[in-house]
């Protein structure tokens, strides 16, 4: 009886054994997962609408046509000079407004077709982010980011823009260290791009325990003399590291569109770093720069990598 009873159980103490190892490692993840992590933020920008300046239509008078011509005097070249060679006959106010009507539905059917059509109150917003993973290799980087960080101009359109580009290129110039990376681009219109843009952002910074060097729109906090959390072992912990990266986002909003290749290889991270830092001043409208690890002796292992950054591809 007792033997039986043993048989009987024996399955149920197996799947109690497996349940308590998943735990526990799943345990043992979530606390690696949530060792303590610095990063640094270069940002800043503004989602107003940008100002246009365009030609108001000319208002029609009644003596000469439409004012503002191309003969001085009033006379100019309007509509009841065109009129008779479109209908035979001498213009009218009525045949006016129907050369009028059929005019307008003809140029919007061809910005509808052509794709030109543009909405100068709500335009089109482009937020692209660029991720890369870098071996450790590559700590040299981490200086040169906070160099920049403490130095950057992020208050004005240009400083952001020659942020963006600076970061690209240290990027671009470290390729035999590239590991990881991924892109997200997409378009939607002012009031939803402001609020992706932010979301992403938010995102990525969530990671971090703490961002021990920040500029934002010209506001600096942290210093070189205060970069090192609480627990970390300095430099020994860079030494006991067996697989150690650095994770840069670059995150942009642009007027405009702009489309990012899929990453497959190295050759298309490269051409995505291109494109995101050569952005104009002109068309963007705000960045996000972070990166991982800041501080002294901070690591990101490889388990902090599948944790965090589970969108990263093999480049």
């Amino acid at each position: 009886m007792r033997k039986k009873f043993l048989s009987s159980i024996k399955p149920l103490l197996k799947s109690l054994l497996a349940i308590g190892l998943v735990i526990s490692l799943a345990f043992s993840h979530v606390e690696g997962a949530l060792a303590a992590r610095s990063g640094g933020r270069i940002g800043g920008g503004s989602f107003s609408a940008p100002s246009r300046t365009y030609s108001a239509p000319r208002s029609y008078s009644p003596g000469g046509g439409y004012g503002g011509g191309y003969y001085p005097g009033g006379g100019g070249f309007g509509f009841p000079f065109l009129i008779p060679f479109v209908w035979g006959g001498g213009g009218g106010l009525f045949s006016i407004l129907i050369f009028m009507a059929v005019a307008s539905f003809l140029l919007q059917a061809f910005r509808r077709s052509t794709g030109t059509e543009l909405d100068y109150d709500n335009p089109t917003i482009s937020i692209a982010k660029v991720q890369v993973g870098l071996l450790a290799e590559a700590r040299n980087l981490q200086p040169e980011l906070d160099a920049l960080a403490e130095k950057a101009d992020t208050g004005t359109p240009a400083g952001r823009a020659h942020v963006l580009q600076e970061v690209s290129l240290a990027l671009l110039r470290h390729p035999e260290f590239w590991y990881y990376g991924s892109v997200e681009s997409q378009q939607a219109a002012l009031p939803a791009a402001e609020a992706k843009f932010y979301q992403l952002a938010l995102t990525e910074r969530s990671k971090f325990t703490e961002e021990t060097l920040s500029n934002y729109n010209n506001i600096l906090r942290g210093s070189q003399s205060n970069k090192s959390l609480p627990g970390k072992g300095g430099d020994l912990a860079i030494s006991e590291g067996t697989s150690e990266y650095i994770v840069v986002t670059l995150l942009a909003a642009t007027e405009g569109k702009l489309q990012l290749p899929a990453i497959n290889s190295s050759e298309d991270l490269q051409q995505a770093l291109r494109q995101i830092g050569g952005i104009s001043s002109d068309r963007l409208m705000a960045i996000e720069i972070l990166w991982t690890p800041q501080a002294t002796g901070d690591t990101l292992s490889s388990d902090d990598i599948i944790a965090e950054y589970p969108n990263l591809k093999l480049v």
